[in-house]
């Protein structure tokens, strides 16, 4: 997390991530408006192309090729992205609300959430079909359906809806469908009395290319049920499909008539020439969610696309109290149908024409369009100072979390240096984070830990931090009991500190909460970059689980993968994919006190946090006497940081923890994911081993991605590694 030079005084949040958004959000990284903080929120990590989604259908692309990374370009345009779904907005207040997230607040907000093409009033669709739009849920379903033809499954499918979107994926799947079972049956059903019914002059090519393409046409019926055999119409006509989409249409998201903002009767968004909503000061929409009352015009991506510059401009004005300006849609543009195979038609100026030459044309634009989400420019790096003192630290950029932590051994070398008397309330000596003190004849854990910011979202690092900062308490066997906050933030006006400490104290204390703990106080500040940490107590009702009682035979049980300090490096530096991010994150979201009791009876247990699986393992060693053999291959690692580890991205710890506890044996980047400092990392604990098996499985039943990683064994102590 960069610190700002300006102060954040006001607060733009970008509720969907359609494609005006996603080209906002790469302008805005290349002139950020000082001042302003920006937030996207999007239920996925991933927003679609969709112009590219006949091809993906069809078999041309593969999904990652028309997904725009809005992990990736958050970071590129300073924004946090909050992976949700937005439910609400308070226009008067200033808020919108995000499911399972809460209220965040804003001073200028824009909506670019797209349609849906879901059937609800069609009975059986919700539960047998499946809509084009959104893209993720169809993606899925599709995928899973070519699985099941390839095993045998008869090869027929359904699209109801006859316009240019289902016909385009009429042919696609037929062409799909063919390619993997050698045969299809496709349908396309239009209630109207033709297909394609606003494109008369291309209709005519469009239904010799759905002859061609072995696509069925049945025009003027209704569909009166879809069910696990396939479509019945209102005729009694029974089409067998074992897979049903819906391309019938755009529809709104039906909360946006919720909001009390204007809409029209379908459900749509009225936005002036500006591009802001009527009677908004401060909020905007553009994409397929919004009617141009000044200039109304179809559904389709190039108006999004030549709106985003105009969205961009009169977001900035309203922030810095400038003038907006108006959006001129133009009147027509080139329509290029996908036929399926590689080939196209196009339409332009009531002219239509076809060839493969087309879809070359169309698949060069498609591809033109994400390349400038993929090859995001490299914004220029502060220039080192040309005299510097000897010694340095590197020119990569400090990680968050515990990759920034102190070196392994520091704090725990100055504090065996002070001297302290001894005292029977004192139940441990010095040691990095944690102590058992007896208070009134009960014994208390005590810890405390603090983490650089990792992510934009201070909420969902208030959350990672509240878990991680719970991980000795729970390790040590103690039930929490009570939590003190400390939260440095950037600079920023009083409005934005409150919405932020309120973010931050909400779902710091629902996960606290949750444990069995309560905030009872803190201490705040601002400062250059954000900041979060939590000392916290926790009452023992046994004597504590500490590090020292490993023994020979028993098995080595990790409660959670490894690679977050890799992956949270990675993201940093613009390498990262945001599924595996936002999969990341989400999995440091989930609490492990239910693990730690399930390992109640462990002879050793400890949480892997930043000095990494071999640093916290050999403290295992050392404290006990004795050896340890770790499987490689057993170690569960995060998606997507292996091939990180081995493309050589590293955190800014990790050569340190590799110096402080080496290991035998293995290479690769499965060793070097041993070193990795882990944020809210896993359980790691020695338990006999005749019943290691079992405790895992009771782990994996509570959800938790535990393993037996190897054993304890007699002999000099160190870590060898198979594998």
């Amino acid at each position: 997390m960069m610190p700002a030079s300006v102060p954040l005084t006001r607060d733009l949040v970008l509720i969907g991530g359609g494609h005006a958004h996603a080209l906002v959000l790469r302008m805005w990284g290349m002139d950020p408006l000082p001042g302003a903080r920006l937030t996207v929120i999007d239920p996925n990590p991933v927003a679609p192309y969709t112009g590219m989604l006949p091809g993906l259908v069809a078999g041309h692309y593969r999904r990652e090729e028309l997904e725009i990374d809005l992990v990736r370009l958050a970071r590129f345009a300073g924004a946090r992205l909050i992976v949700g779904a937005v439910t609400g907005i308070d226009a008067g207040a200033g808020r919108v609300t995000v499911a399972g997230r809460g209220e965040i607040g804003f001073d200028v907000a824009s909506v670019d959430v797209g349609i849906h093409s879901g059937m609800p009033r069609v009975p059986g669709f919700s539960e047998h079909g499946v809509a084009a739009k959104p893209l993720g849920p169809f993606a899925g379903a599709w995928e899973g359906y070519l699985g099941r033809v390839a095993q045998g499954a008869t090869p027929q499918a359904a699209v109801i809806g006859g316009g240019i979107a289902g016909i385009e994926l009429a042919m696609a799947m037929a062409y799909r469908l063919k390619g993997v079972a050698g045969q299809a049956e496709v349908t396309l059903i239009e209630r109207a009395g033709e297909i394609a019914p606003g494109a008369p002059v291309i209709r005519p090519r469009l239904i010799r290319a759905c002859a061609a393409a072995g696509v069925r046409i049945v025009t003027g019926v209704e569909v009166a049920e879809v069910t696990a055999a396939g479509v019945v119409l209102g005729n009694d006509t029974k089409i067998a499909a074992g897979f049903v989409a819906g391309a019938a249409g755009a529809r709104a998201h039906g909360w946006l008539a919720e909001t009390g903002l204007p809409v029209t009767e379908d459900g749509f968004l009225r936005v002036g020439a500006d591009l802001r909503v009527e009677g908004q000061e401060a909020i905007f929409a553009a994409g397929d969610c919004a009617h141009l009352t000044h200039a109304p015009r179809p559904k389709a991506g190039v108006y999004a696309v030549r709106a985003a510059p105009v969205l961009r401009d009169n977001l900035r004005a309203v922030l810095s109290g400038g003038k907006t300006r108006v959006f001129h849609p133009q009147r027509d543009y080139l329509k290029l149908i996908s036929l399926g195979e590689k080939s196209a038609l196009a339409e332009k100026l009531g002219m239509a024409f076809g060839g493969p030459m087309l879809w070359r044309l169309k698949d060069r634009i498609d591809r033109k369009f994400m390349l400038q989400f993929g090859d995001l420019p490299a914004m220029a790096a502060a220039e080192p100072p040309r005299l510097r003192a000897l010694g340095g630290l590197g020119q990569e950029p400090l990680c968050g979390g515990c990759g920034a932590k102190v070196a392994p051994g520091v704090l725990s070398a100055v504090l065996a240096q002070e001297r302290h008397p001894a005292r029977a309330d004192i139940m441990t000596g010095p040691g990095d984070d944690a102590a058992v003190i007896r208070v009134g004849g009960v014994q208390q854990v005590l810890t405390t830990d603090h983490l650089r910011g990792f992510t934009e979202d201070l909420g969902v690092m208030a959350r990672i931090a509240a878990l991680h900062a719970l991980g000795d308490v729970w390790a040590m066997g103690a039930k929490p009991q009570a939590a003190l906050v400390s939260v440095t933030l950037p600079r920023m006006a009083e409005a934005l500190q409150a919405r932020t400490m309120a973010e931050i104290m909400a779902q710091a204390g629902d996960a606290l909460r949750a444990a069995g703990a309560e905030i009872v106080g803190g201490h705040s500040t601002m400062g250059a970059e954000a900041s979060i940490g939590f000392t916290v107590t926790g009452i023992l009702e046994r004597e504590a689980i500490t590090v020292a009682g490993a023994r020979g035979g028993d098995a080595l049980i990790l409660t959670r993968p490894v690679g977050s300090g890799v992956l949270l490096a990675a993201e940093m530096r613009g390498q990262a994919d945001g599924r595996d991010i936002a999969a990341l994150l989400a999995a440091l979201q989930v609490p492990q006190g239910d693990a730690a009791e399930i390992l109640g009876d462990a002879h050793a247990m400890t949480d892997v946090t930043g000095f990494g699986l071999a640093g916290h393992l050999m403290a295992i060693c050392r404290a006990s006497g004795v050896a340890a053999e770790v499987d490689l291959a057993a170690v569960p690692v995060y998606d997507g940081a292996e091939a990180l580890a081995e493309a050589g991205v590293r955190s800014t710890i990790w050569a340190a923890n590799v110096a402080a506890a080496p290991v035998e044996g293995g290479t690769g980047a499965r060793l070097a994911l041993l070193h990795d400092p882990q944020t809210a990392g896993g359980m790691l604990a020695a338990v006999d081993g005749g019943e290691a098996e079992a405790l895992v499985a009771r782990l994996r039943a509570v959800g938790h991605e535990a393993a037996v990683i190897g054993r304890v064994v007699a002999g000099s102590v160190g870590i060898r590694v198979k594998g």
